[in-house]
């Protein structure tokens, strides 16, 4: 048997130990709820309140040991949105609460607030109903993507338009150009997170902006962008790396590939593909991509676009010739990403690059059970979420497994930062063939 609260006349209230209550959202957690009666069951939840006034909810079953104490980083959660030893359960399971509008997806939009996050405990392994219930104890944590004395500054410059993330202190910092993918608008959170780790990063918009003419954005675009990053006073101009997301590393690639100007030291690609170079303006791309959109499948209401460059097209002139790369690439795939055949685009870039002869640069990381969306580590995972396809809003269906994905944003993340580390710090001379 469980055992229940203490009576009022014996009660000692329960103690929830947080810390920290203020750090980065890549730093772990350590909570403990102390106190308790041996052998008591309770729900440790986590509620937060997004930007756009969604509340999303994670929260785990814990049976106290024998001394009334429940650590959740060595304890099994027994259900709840997730089981087992979690250290970090509470945050990476979350989920809209019941109720919610469909297809949410928790996104930081102004990184210079923190997320707020209340932590609770109760008496008894609880489902639902919280709101009704008055909990043994709460702590509330603030999780920020800007280390303090991070500087954030708005770029709008030769026609390029970014944000601009530096570190505190002297300087100069290696920098990166940070490029997300087909959803377009400018995205901040990640460079944000980056400077918070000693990279001055540029997020840089180049797409679903009226000031930026799109159809006819071509690659000088991004040299700028380049340019810009480099001359600045914060950053070493020969220590620059690219960092793209979906599109966004097929833009990399290209860059990396191609560019005179653009000389990367090294570049991080997650769920991406070499498929449909960008070589010409973005507008000229899509209409590429697009040719094959009777590939496009939807089943459950839910669209599948990774079937669109499948099977990878033997014709060197529809792919990045990955051969002519020159620094190292860091490639981050999910096995059951639906969006972008990642997985089968990495085999035939280690293909062209042994055939080449600078298959050496190449390092792969392939994650059992992850989707398309490996974000940094403890974001909840999102299947499916909405998506604007076009004029059509759409669900989109990115695919992995809430464990197995989490799992793999912990891993790439610390791999990723590391691969920065190595090449933008540590190393000398660029990699040649």
């Amino acid at each position: 048997m469980l055992a229940t609260s203490r009576t009022l006349s014996t009660r000692v209230w329960p103690l929830l130990l947080v810390k920290p209550t203020r750090g980065l959202v890549d730093e772990k957690l350590k909570v403990i709820v102390r106190n308790l009666n041996p052998r008591q069951g309770v729900t440790l939840r986590c509620v937060h309140q997004s930007e756009d006034k969604d509340v999303w909810e994670g929260f785990g079953h814990y049976i106290s040991d024998q001394r009334g104490t429940v650590t959740v980083a060595k304890d099994a959660s027994m259900g709840g949105t997730y089981k087992g030893v979690e250290a970090m359960g509470l945050m990476w399971s979350m989920q809209p609460v019941p109720g919610s509008r469909k297809g949410l997806r928790l996104r930081k939009k102004h990184v210079l607030s923190p997320m707020v996050f209340h932590i609770s405990v109760f008496d008894g392994h609880i489902t639902q109903g919280f709101s009704q219930l008055t909990a043994l104890a709460t702590h509330d944590v603030e999780r920020w993507y800007v280390a303090p004395g991070v500087q954030r500054v708005y770029l709008q410059e030769k026609g390029v338009r970014g944000t601009l993330f530096i570190p505190p202190g002297p300087g100069p910092f290696p920098g990166l150009l940070d490029l997300w993918g087909g959803g377009g608008g400018l995205v901040e959170y990640r460079a944000a997170l980056l400077a918070s780790h000693g990279f001055v990063s540029f997020a840089l918009e180049y797409l679903s902006s009226e000031e930026i003419n799109a159809p006819m954005t071509d690659v000088k675009y991004f040299e700028v962008a380049y340019q810009i990053l480099q001359s600045h006073a914060m950053v070493q101009k020969d220590r620059l790396a690219l960092f793209g997301l979906s599109f966004g590393s097929c833009v990399a690639l290209s860059m990396a590939a191609y560019s005179k100007i653009i000389k990367p030291r090294c570049c991080v690609c997650i769920s991406g593909s070499h498929v449909n170079p960008v070589q010409r303006t973005l507008s000229e791309t899509f209409q590429e991509i697009t040719k094959n959109i009777s590939k496009m499948r939807v089943e459950d209401d839910q669209v599948i676009w990774r079937d669109l460059i499948l099977p990878i097209p033997a014709d060197p002139s529809m792919k990045v010739d990955v051969g002519q790369i020159k620094c190292p690439v860091l490639l981050v795939n999910g096995s059951d990403d639906q969006n972008v055949a990642a997985v089968e685009s990495a085999e035939d870039m280690e293909r062209m690059m042994e055939k080449a002869g600078n298959r050496h640069l190449l390092q792969v990381l392939t994650y059992p059970g992850a989707g398309h969306l490996i974000e940094p580590p403890y974001t909840p995972h999102h299947r499916a979420s909405n998506f604007a396809l076009g004029k059509d809003k759409v669900i989109m269906l990115w695919g992995g497994q809430a464990k197995p994905h989490a799992d793999a944003q912990e891993d790439s993340w610390e791999k990723i930062v590391a691969f920065l580390q190595q090449h933008l710090y540590f190393t000398g001379p660029q990699a040649k063939l």
